[in-house]
């Protein structure tokens, strides 16, 4: 009798084996792969790591060939599996099991992943038994083996269902639009289902950006002091200026009526409180307001935080998962943000006071009642993201340790009090005009001592009372504007896209990366030439691949799909004929969206002026291979060949043989040279033999 348990990588495969086996295992290595084999309740064990899908979905040979390929007919033609991890796959079926256990992570891609296992066994899904945890500790893998359940095949049909989808409208699209644009090299067009409604969002964003107009407004501060006073219980509320004459404390206010919209306004109120020395108190407010701690971490709110950091989304998601298989945080991938009952947040405390952060976690196990928050939503499948092992500065480095401890302080400052701050509101009349003064002050930290990432400023006012006078040191009036829209970044843009139901927890990150990896955003989130060409494109003839409502559609399927409320076959279906219709769009402007997306991407760099007609010569790359054609193409045809690699740096020079601009070509690893660009000019000819002979000169010095 053996028992294969099927993991989703080697990781994880090794401390599933160490648990179940109480350390007693042996490894061996075929390969690239490890086996681990013991013997548990009488019975041989063997567990085998995968390196997530051992196979994957693609179209039949013949249909390889873009130009070749009737893109109506690929819509339907149904992609074949193939195996793309063979030593792997010839080590799993080697093993001749008599039960399976899946043990891969419990989400839609681990549930296919064991499902494709399963199948290249030859093994029906409801044969097999199904472990779920959330963590990689000994207390949830020995948990989890003590109640198996069934494998979930609804849930596996839905990735099976996403990864077709992806791979039909990703594999027509890119190919209508690159073959109209005649672009199949290197810089193809790739247009995909979530990937272009996600471009849009940013590009929409970059138009609001450019096409703001700023709108001036006007700010009015008073700059004040007031004679230093003690507070009870020998302590102040904030810092005394000792730079103030007298041991003055010194603070600001701001006008009651800022921002001015008219500038006349901003000036006769500054001239009215300017004729004034002194300022009079007319009231004081005090409010203390509790400021609650954040929910904890499902899988957007940790890559909005951890992208703050300097990580790319697809970087911090990553590391998590890094942390995650060896044993520091829970599974990453989820939406949860409330903590289950069953978690045991005081044995999580305890074991994190054996690590780097003993004093708070020390602190936190003091108080009588541990009362987590509660995000908005709840669901079963993992909890939120918490840390499940105490670590140490020499157990994790780098970015690894600083993800970590991101985890383990929103841990801690979901279990904190609140943090109590006292807000203070002076009015002060001066000369007639009201300016307010604004204090804050922390009353008690709470939370905010525990999570750095955002902190609440204190601001400081000095000890005011109803009728106190203040003495005036100046008036300002500052020009400002209004400020356009923020970019995204990746962060906020995975919130966006969560807001539209766009892609999901585990896929948004992997999503943004393809948008900088094909060359349609560069950092930090700004949309080339390249991204914001392809979306004026589509927007213009086929609209609804860079909406998101379509897009959210076949989501909410797929979601029905694991509620076992539809079938797989039918979303896949639906999506082509959805598919079906947008590419009838496109064909009918099949001639327009190769002209627009040619003439948008083309090198706008002028080399100098057209002999023929004093146009401009104008670098374009309309295909494969770039040249210098003329500004006023059709009515003058004249253009010049370019070498192909380089950068063309334009001289200002012509030359002095046939009056053709001469342009300077930097390659890396060659010293710059010039050309005239008529390549059968003499010109070109007498410098390349000057050059080898400035050479063989240099050559014959050393």
């Amino acid at each position: 009798m053996t028992t294969l348990v099927v993991c989703e990588k080697a990781n994880a495969a090794r401390r599933i084996a160490h648990f179940l086996s109480g350390g007693r295992v042996e490894t061996k290595r075929y390969g690239r792969v490890q086996v681990h084999r013991f013997v548990r309740d009488g019975e041989e064990y063997v567990v085998l790591g995968l390196r997530g899908h051992v196979v994957s979905f693609d179209y039949p040979r013949e249909y390889n060939s873009w130009k070749k390929t009737d893109l109506r007919e690929l819509i339907f033609v149904e992609p074949e599996k193939f195996v793309t991890e063979r030593d792997i796959v010839r080590v799993l079926k080697s093993v001749r099991p008599s039960k399976v256990i899946v043990a891969t992570d419990f989400d839609r891609e681990g549930e296919l992943i064991g499902v494709e296992a399963l199948e290249l066994l030859g093994w029906k899904p409801d044969r097999a038994l199904r472990a779920r945890f959330s963590a990689l500790t000994r207390e949830e893998i020995l948990g989890a083996f003590s109640r198996l359940q069934s494998v979930d095949t609804n849930l596996a049909y839905a990735a099976m269902a996403r990864q077709i989808i992806d791979l039909v409208w990703g594999a027509v699209l890119t190919r209508f639009v690159s073959i109209a644009a005649g672009k199949m090299g290197k810089d193809f067009f790739s247009v995909g289902r979530v990937q272009s409604p996600t471009l849009a969002i940013v590009v929409r964003r970059e138009r609001e950006i450019k096409e703001f107009v700023p709108r001036p407004y006007w700010e009015i501060t008073a700059y004040l002091h007031k004679e230093s006073e003690e507070s009870p219980g020998g302590g102040r509320a904030g810092a005394v200026d000792r730079t103030a004459p007298g041991g003055m404390e010194r603070f600001s206010a701001s006008h009651v009526d800022n921002p001015f919209w008219e500038e006349l306004k901003a000036t006769q109120a500054r001239e009215r409180a300017a004729r004034a020395r002194e300022g009079v108190v007319m009231g004081v407010e005090k409010r203390e307001v509790r400021v609650y701690p954040p929910p904890p971490f499902n899988t957007t709110m940790f890559l909005g935080e951890a992208t703050r950091l300097g990580l790319s989304a697809s970087r911090a998601m990553q590391i998590a998962e890094d942390l995650y298989t060896n044993g520091w945080i829970s599974y990453p991938r989820t939406d949860n943000t409330v903590y289950p009952k069953s978690l045991n947040l005081r044995g999580v405390l305890k074991e994190l006071s054996r690590g780097e952060f003993k004093k708070e976690a020390e602190t936190l196990l003091s108080a009588k009642r541990l009362v987590p928050t509660r995000g908005k939503t709840e669901t079963t499948d993992h909890p939120p993201i918490y840390p499940v092992r105490g670590a140490t500065r020499k157990d994790l480095s780098g970015y690894h340790w600083r993800i970590y401890e991101l985890v383990v302080r929103r841990f801690f400052a979901t279990l904190a009090p609140p943090a109590v701050v006292e807000n203070t509101e002076a009015r002060i009349d001066i000369g007639g005009e009201v300016f307010v003064a604004r204090g804050k002050r922390f009353l008690g930290k709470g939370w905010t001592a525990y999570y750095p990432y955002h902190t609440i400023k204190e601001v400081f006012i000095p000890r005011l009372r109803e009728g106190d006078v203040v003495v005036v040191d100046r008036i300002t009036k500052r020009k400002k504007e209004t400020k356009p829209p923020p970019r995204y970044n990746q962060g906020s843009l995975i919130k966006e896209m969560e807001r539209l139901n766009l892609g999901t927890k585990s896929t948004r990150h992997e999503i943004i990366q393809k948008l900088f990896d094909r060359g349609y955003l560069r950092r930090p989130m700004i949309p080339t030439q390249k991204g914001v060409a392809l979306v004026d494109v589509l927007e213009k003839h086929a609209r609804e691949i860079t909406e998101p409502d379509m897009t959210a559609r076949l989501e909410e399927e797929m979601d029905a799909i694991t509620r076992g409320e539809k079938k797989m076959e039918e979303v896949v279906e639906d999506s082509r004929r959805m598919l079906s219709k947008v590419l009838d769009a496109l064909e009918k402007e099949r001639e327009s969206v190769g002209a627009s997306l040619r003439e948008s991407t083309m090198e706008k760099l002028v080399v100098g002026k057209c002999p023929v007609c004093g146009g401009d010569l104008v670098v374009m790359k309309p295909g494969k291979k770039r040249f210098v054609g003329c500004s006023n193409y059709p009515s003058c045809k004249q253009t010049y060949p370019l070498p192909q690699n380089g950068r063309v740096v334009p001289t200002e020079k012509t030359c002095p043989v046939c009056g053709a601009p001469i342009v300077k070509i930097l390659t890396r690893g060659r010293s710059p040279w010039e050309i005239c660009l008529n390549m059968e000019c003499s010109y070109n000819k007498r410098e390349k033999r000057a050059g080898e002979k400035k050479r063989t000169e240099g050559s014959g010095d050393r």
